[in-house]
Parts: structure tokens; sequence; C-alpha cells
């Protein structure tokens, strides 16, 4: 039996998605049945613990599920000649989950490339999921479409990195560089504003999943992937509004391109501004963000 703080680090429940274990965590099912319920999803190499300081709040208002996309955190990583890693996949995975577990309508909340996977899903699903939050949505600044709008060396740059990364040996050690402490730190350090929320317990949840054995082929297929829809692409067809939520001082995904980009599509009902937060705010300023998603699940 797990207790409530493992519980809120890691999945406690798992679902067979194609064969695959999925992990997911669950909170609220007794209480304002009658409401959407929310699907919580994490970004790049995080998990369903991303979420442990919004759960228990979020789950006072509604039913409150929280998943781990396949390849990431308790969730199955098959290799990538198994399944594709694309926002394809995650995108299905998330739609299936809907009708399958939780079974009724749905508000998707994701974070960076979580926030990605929330609109695939909704296009996917557009029957059950009646709005979409999206906080600190990646760009795909490196999308095959994107990169056209570089400057031909720089184009030249990221193609090589991919190829060099492609190789497992290489990749195995650059992998290896970085799913340690100190690195995950270092990296979390760029993310978020606020270092104080960058926690023992934060660099556990993260480091944990890094430890498996297809893990570094999962990071492999990721950095090379530059295929896929942009967030604009999927704009431009969402089936339902979409709330952005964006950490101001977020250093990978400037607030200045999110706003430009997003705020020109009629689904986006509001651009919302966290202050002094970076790339992760809903675990940098929880309160904040709370109060915000709060709001939105009143106002359905």
């Amino acid at each position: 039996m797990v207790t409530t703080v493992e519980y809120r680090k890691f999945a406690d429940r798992f679902w067979t998605w194609r064969g695959y274990e999925i992990g997911y965590c669950a909170e609220g099912l007794e209480q304002n049945s009658d409401q959407p319920a929310i699907v919580l999803i994490h970004g790049f190499g995080a998990s369903v613990g991303h979420w442990r300081k919004n759960i228990p709040v979020l789950a006072q208002k509604t039913r409150v599920y929280a998943i781990d996309l396949i390849g990431f955190g308790s969730s199955a990583q098959p290799l990538p000649t198994e399944l594709p890693y694309t926002f394809e996949t995650w995108g299905q995975q998330v739609a299936d989950f809907v009708r399958e577990v939780v079974g009724d309508r749905a508000i998707l909340i994701g974070n960076s490339i979580g926030a990605v996977v929330a609109m695939q899903a909704a296009i996917y699903a557009p029957e059950l999921v009646t709005k979409t939050v999206l906080i600190n949505c990646s760009l795909r600044l490196l999308q095959e479409q994107n990169q056209l709008n570089m400057p031909w060396y720089k184009r030249v740059g990221v193609k090589a990195v991919q190829n060099i990364l492609g190789v497992r040996a290489i990749a195995q050690i650059f992998f290896n560089q970085v799913r340690n402490r100190r690195a995950v730190r270092n990296i979390l350090s760029q993310a978020y504003s606020d270092r104080s929320a960058i926690t023992d317990e934060l660099i556990d949840i993260l480091l944990k999943p890094a430890q498996n054995a297809n893990a570094v082929d999962v990071f492999m297929a990721f950095v090379r992937y530059s295929q896929g829809p942009r967030p604009e692409d999927l704009l431009a067809i969402l089936p339902c509004e979409a709330i952005v939520l964006w950490g101001d001082r977020d250093p990978w995904e400037p607030i200045a391109l999110g706003r430009e980009s997003f705020t020109k599509f009629a689904c986006v009902k509001e651009f919302i501004a966290i202050a002094n937060a970076g790339h992760c705010p809903q675990d940098e300023a929880p309160e904040l963000v709370n109060s915000i998603l709060a709001k939105i699940i009143d106002n359905v």
C-alpha cells in the first residue's frame, strides 16, 4: 500500500493501452461528478509527480487524473521500433484514456510538450474534450518547418547534432552525463526562476524513470523528432477553447513568442502571464496556477 506522499509522487494505478502498461493517478472521484474531469499531462522527461502540488487542490473541485505519457514516468518504455514517439501517438493515448478510463467529458491541461499533446488529443476526441489549458506550451522551434526560418548554418548544426545523437553509443554517453542529480539540478536551474522550488523530491521524480533500460532510446527518439505538428497547426483546427498560461521568465519558450503566436487564433480565449515563473509554473508557483485553474473549472 503506497502512502499519500508516494501517491502524489508517482502513478499508483495502471491501464493497458495497445498492450503497454500506462501509469496514472486519480483523486476526487466521488466529488462533483457532474463537472468535467481534469486530465493533467506532463512535459518532456517529467511524469505525474510534476503535478503533486496541484492534484490535491484541484480534486476539491472535480475528478482529477494525471497520466504518464508512454515512454515516461511509470508507463512502459517500448523501443521506438515498436512504437513511434510522436505527438500523434501521445495524442491518441490521451484521447483513448479519456474514453476508456475517464469515460466522460474532460478538460485537458498540459505543460510544455504536454500542451501540444493536449491539443492533439482534443482533435482526436472532440466529443469529449471541452477545453484545453496550455501551460508554457512547447513552441517546437526545431520542428522541420520552423527550421526553414533559421540561417543555413544553424539548420546544418541542428541536423548534425541530431545525427550524432542517433548513434546509440554516443547517445548513451551523453544521456549518462545528464541523468545524475547534479546535471538535473543544473538543467532545472535554467528552467525555474525560483531556485527554492528545485527540491530533492523534484529531482527524484525526474531521475527515477531515467534509470530504466530503454530510457536512452526514448531520449534518442525525441531529440531526433523534427516532424509532427507545430502548436500553430493544431490551434488552427482546435475544436474547443484554449486558455494559455505562461511563466514570464521562461528561457526555453519565451513568453513574447508565445503571445505573438497564440493570441491570433480565435480559439484562444485568454493568455495569462504568470509573474516571476519559468517553464513549469504549476510546480514553481502552484498557489497562483491552482487559483487560475480553479476559476476555469468553476466557469465551465
